[in-house]
């Protein structure tokens, strides 16, 4: 089929001819751009012709800048997987057909202009080292076709008219997935309708726990045995499935999206490292949610530095361990039974070499005790968003751990045993990005139909309505990066490198979404009353946690040049 740029003017269609055939066509260029760009940036990231981790801290720009060009890479790539799936089933409509037209035109445009990383950061071809000959690709007449006719106001226009057509509809355009797993999202959205929607935002002034009889019910609906294996008590379902509850869940509330990414993080870390009697004594409570685990990893002066980590471990002469050290940024810390706890138990080492995890007992806390349990205090950390399960500064002084808790009975084990659960935590996190973008795009489009200006609707006016309409495109294109992840990970195959791209853009999505949506809001989105002030809070932390932006850009970036 021809794809010259100049049958862009001889149609008025808002969709261009031959769509998936340019938008396919486009990647070819676009690939061989990234391959030109990755060669440049390991020429000045390499020493000896080896692979420097002081010169990729040197070059961050361009290292990081290559880490978003493979991210926007795969992006594309797993948006033309989406639109050729539904072409094969018969479902890829109109809907459909814009956001796989204004996603690759925006992002194609960001390609050749400049990606951003974020509202201050800009990353450009030069940066990689890439010459206006190098991206000489870019004019291919597919890339020019979509780029100049993709993201048009008249595309986006068209979007946002179908959007409010086909409001019942739970996301804009179809998810691509299996009828089972959709029937799961239905499941969850209607008890975050019901059950999550209608009392979060107070839950969030009031910095409120999250009710019990919330986590009772997503006890009972399987939401924290959802991945452990039948036979320690849990569904033994995929991590897609997973992926999908996340999604739904912190389109409610992030915090009742987050309630199962702890036991999550503890169940993937008894699977992969524990003993076989510790995965039957731990596996089927936390399954139930009769035990509620937390993850107690991060120190005051060390953040991301995990391999820094000073609170030590020094086994007892009755074999059991007494921890002494401080954490902080701990999640759900009081009124949960147990800590995935890493301490230093060998004192000689100044690395993540010298790193053991405990399954950590301790006894549930109240408001008026929140740590009752010897040798252990601990104080709230006030924060913006993402409340609901509160955060916390912890002080341990000759806590008590059993021996058999050290996790997989061997000390030294505790990095790579928590390395181990990046991969799912990561792909979560992108999930529960998704929903908080979701979330912000709910509220936004309703107010923008509800509040009248200068006589007719806010999503009457291009700039309000295109506001929507790349809020919609851009979750398809993250979320999309995050099943992909999740199927790598259902199917055995490495996978931390496309979880690492699905957290990075899912976060950036998110806060755009927001930002976004509190702009159509005006200055009643600045008022605490309405949602969309905290959906902001909840989303600007998906950049930090989980690894920040940059740190993640850097582990992406190492991970290229394996």
């Amino acid at each position: 089929m021809a794809h010259d740029g100049q049958d862009i003017a001889m149609t008025d269609a808002v969709i261009l001819p031959d769509l998936l055939s340019r938008t396919g066509a486009a990647l070819i260029p676009v690939e061989k751009l990234f391959d030109k760009a990755k060669d440049r940036v390991r020429a000045r990231v390499s020493e000896g012709g080896k692979v420097s981790g002081a010169l990729i801290e040197a070059e961050q720009t361009a290292a990081h800048g290559l880490a978003w060009l493979a991210t926007y890479v795969e992006s594309l790539r797993q948006m033309q997987k989406w639109a050729e799936g539904l072409t094969a089933q018969g479902k890829f409509g109109e809907v459909e057909q814009l956001i796989q037209q204004i996603a690759f035109g925006e992002y194609l445009s960001q390609i050749a202009g400049g990606i951003q990383m974020n509202q201050g950061e800009v990353v450009r071809l030069q940066d990689l080292g890439l010459s206006a000959d190098d991206a000489r690709g870019l004019a291919d007449p597919a890339v020019t076709a979509l780029t100049q006719g993709g993201n048009t106001q008249a595309a986006r226009t068209r979007l946002v008219e179908l959007m409010q057509e086909q409001a019942a509809n739970i996301t804009v355009g179809a998810s691509g997935l299996e009828d089972e797993l959709e029937m799961i999202r239905e499941q969850f959205r209607r008890f975050a309708i019901e059950k999550v929607e209608p009392f979060a935002h107070e839950w969030h002034l009031k910095d409120e726990l999250i009710p019990m009889e919330i986590i009772t019910e997503l006890a009972e609906m399987g939401v924290f045995g959802l991945t452990i294996p039948e036979e320690y008590g849990g569904f033994g379902l995929s991590k897609a499935s997973m992926a999908v509850v996340s999604e739904e869940l912190s389109r409610g509330y992030i915090g009742v999206g987050s309630l199962g990414t702890r036991s999550e993080i503890a169940a993937e870390l008894i699977l992969c490292g524990g003993t076989e009697e510790q995965k039957q004594k731990w596996l089927p409570g936390l399954a139930s949610a009769e035990i509620l685990p937390t993850a107690v990893f991060t120190e005051p002066n060390t953040g991301s530095d995990l391999g820094s980590l000073r609170t030590r471990a020094v086994k007892t002469d009755a074999g059991d361990y007494s921890i002494t050290g401080n954490k902080t940024w701990i999640t759900h810390a009081a009124r949960t039974h147990v800590m995935t706890l890493l301490a230093r138990t060998d004192p000689a080492s100044t690395d993540h070499r010298g790193l053991s995890m405990f399954l950590a007992e301790k006894t549930p806390g109240t408001d008026d005790a929140p740590f009752p349990t010897p040798g252990m205090t601990g104080g709230e950390i006030e924060v913006l968003g993402y409340r609901g399960m509160k955060e916390y500064e912890l002080g341990f002084d000759n806590f008590h751990v059993k021996g058999e808790n050290l996790l997989g009975g061997e000390e030294g084990k505790g990095f790579k045993q928590l390395m181990q659960t990046f991969e799912s935590a990561r792909i979560q996190t992108a999930a529960r990005a998704v929903g908080v973008a979701q979330a912000a795009l709910d509220v936004s489009m309703q107010y923008a139909i509800d509040r009248k200006q200068f006589g007719k609707s806010l999503i009457n006016f291009p700039r309000v309505s295109g506001k929507l309409a790349m809020m919609a495109v851009e979750i398809m294109v993250a979320r999309q990066l995050t099943y992909f992840s999740a199927f790598e990970k259902d199917n055995d195959r490495r996978c931390d490198l496309e979880a690492g791209m699905a957290k990075l853009l899912g976060a950036r999505v998110a806060w755009a979404a927001a930002d976004n949506g509190l702009q159509i809001h005006g200055g009643n989105g600045f008022a605490l009353e309405y949602k969309i002030s905290r959906i902001l809070c909840d989303a600007r932390i998906l950049n930090i946690f989980e690894g920040a932006a940059e740190i993640q850009a850097q582990v992406i970036a190492r991970r290229l040049f394996d």
